[in-house]
């Protein structure tokens, strides 16, 4: 070895050999420390726990209801590899849209290790509600509580009384069946069942129902934008209507709906004289098949009370379908609001509303503007606007005053022993406008005009969807009133 060296550097010289020694030894490091590097990145920790992949998912709480129709909702599926950085956004996702199922007081969606220390197992812990509901029914008869209290002089005798029944999840597939017996000033009795999931898919359901009602004293027109009612002993109008409703969910936050209804209406000859367009031409009965489709997506955070994602749909309906039908009308309704978080503790959203109705002549009872419902400028509570067609807009900002979550464990029953409860302060701006072809049948003052409104208010919320709202308003004739409502959401 040594005559081999002493040979090389007499032919090429010693200074020529170190430098070709230096560039391999360089190259020889290179690769080392290449290689060594690659196989840090592959075993260090950090690395390791930048992702986990899900094992098994697994649901308790759950009695009633089946474990597929709370797997149905979450997107996380067993041998997911999900980021950490991203584990804690993508589990509060998939608990929300179990909580919008309206099937349970708490859920929560928690990790744990697999038993092989490689896969984590995500748990779905729910506690149920309590999921039969019979309670006595008293409400007021007319559209809200502020046109009873400021319009009706707070007229007891427009109270309705009798029971309310609701069984949900009756077979533990998030179906419902609801009775309804009420009495005093409108008589009505109701049946329906739903059952959301018909195929092993659980994409397709069904909804039939039933609904029978009487007036004594009803409201035969509207004038200066006001209900005109006839006070009477005798029943003035019988309504009965039977429906079936197929609904399709192909994906989490869009629903399809097609809705075939029959419904027949009949007045007294007195209403019919009083007003010739409650049915047009004078008619005292009115039958009819009626036909609609409904597309909506909703990506809220929550259906009880929103602070985030939106919510839009689309209704075509047509009435009439057959040439014996004494109706021929059609409209169509859209809306859309989006929910957005400010930062802390505030919040606000914006929507959109509007409904377009065919042809321009239509009867009373099918002539729909704003005041029913929520379809109202905040400010005109106690007014209705007739027309064929409207357009509605409304904003709100709200501050979060406190969201707390009380659990009191001496309450035996435990569908009641966790009570959610949160208020916020808000304020609101509306616009509207309604376009009415015959102003002359209403004597309206309001409709074919721009109206607006706006206040502040506080809405209080807790469980099983109840919403308490008060609010102090002033709208665009200087009016200014506070209003009351309290119901529950879905």
């Amino acid at each position: 070895m040594l005559f081999e060296q002493n040979s090389f550097k007499q032919k090429y010289g010693l200074r020529r050999m170190k430098e070709t020694l230096r560039c391999q030894n360089f190259i020889y490091l290179f690769l080392f420390f290449t290689y060594a590097g690659s196989l840090h990145a592959q075993i260090t920790p950090a690395d390791q726990a930048s992702h986990i992949i899900v094992g098994d998912i697994v649901v308790e709480g759950n009695t009633r209801t089946r474990t597929n129709i709370i797997l149905r909702e979450i997107a996380i599926q067993p041998g997911d590899t999900i980021q950490t950085n991203q584990l804690a956004e993508i589990l509060e996702i998939d608990r929300r849209k179990v909580v919008n199922t309206n099937l349970f007081v708490v859920v929560e969606l928690l990790t744990r290790p697999n038993m092989d220390s490689v896969r984590t197992d995500i748990r779905i812990v729910v506690k149920e509600r309590w999921y039969f509901i019979a309670t006595p029914v008293f409400q007021l008869a007319d559209r809200n509580f502020n046109e009873w209290w400021y319009d009706r002089n707070r007229d007891f005798s427009r109270t309705i009384y009798g029971i309310y029944m609701s069984y949900g999840n009756v077979s533990g597939r998030a179906d419902k069946l609801r009775l309804v017996a009420e009495f005093g000033f409108i008589p009505k009795f109701e049946v329906s069942y739903s059952l959301p999931y018909l195929d092993k898919a659980q994409k397709t359901g069904i909804t039939v129902g039933a609904s029978y009602s009487m007036n004594k004293t009803m409201a035969f027109r509207t004038w200066r934008d006001k209900l005109d009612y006839l006070s009477s002993e005798d029943i003035n109008k019988k309504r009965f209507y039977t429906y079936v409703a197929l609904t399709r969910r192909n994906k989490y936050y869009t629903y399809h709906s097609l809705d075939l209804r029959w419904s027949g209406t009949q007045i007294t000859d007195t209403i019919a004289a009083l007003n010739p367009n409650y049915f047009l031409k004078g008619r005292i009965r009115q039958t009819y098949f009626q036909l609609t489709y409904s597309y909506s997506y909703d990506k809220r955070d929550n259906f009880q009370y929103a602070l985030r994602g939106r919510v839009g749909g689309i209704q075509v309906s047509k009435i009439g379908l057959l040439p014996s039908d004494p109706i021929n009308q059609a409209f169509i309704y859209g809306s859309f609001r989006q929910y957005f978080p400010l930062g802390g503790r505030w919040f606000a959203n914006s929507g959109v509303r509007g409904r377009a109705s065919f042809p321009k002549k239509q009867p009373y009872l099918q002539t729909v503007g704003l005041g029913y419902r929520n379809d109202l400028v905040r400010g005109y509570e106690l007014y209705v606007i007739d027309g064929q067609s409207y357009a509605l807009i409304k904003n709100e900002v709200k501050y979060r005053l406190f969201s707390l979550q009380k659990h009191f464990s001496w309450v035996p029953i435990r569908q009641f022993n966790t009570i959610p409860l949160a208020a916020y302060l808000n304020t609101f701006a509306d616009a509207a406008y309604v376009k009415n072809y015959y102003p002359q049948f209403s004597n309206t003052k309001l409709g074919n005009t721009a109206i607006y409104g706006g206040g502040i208010g506080l809405d209080v919320v807790t469980f099983y969807n109840i919403v308490a709202r008060f609010n102090q308003t002033i709208n665009g004739k200087g009016e200014r009133r506070f209003f009351f409502s309290v119901g529950r959401e879905f």
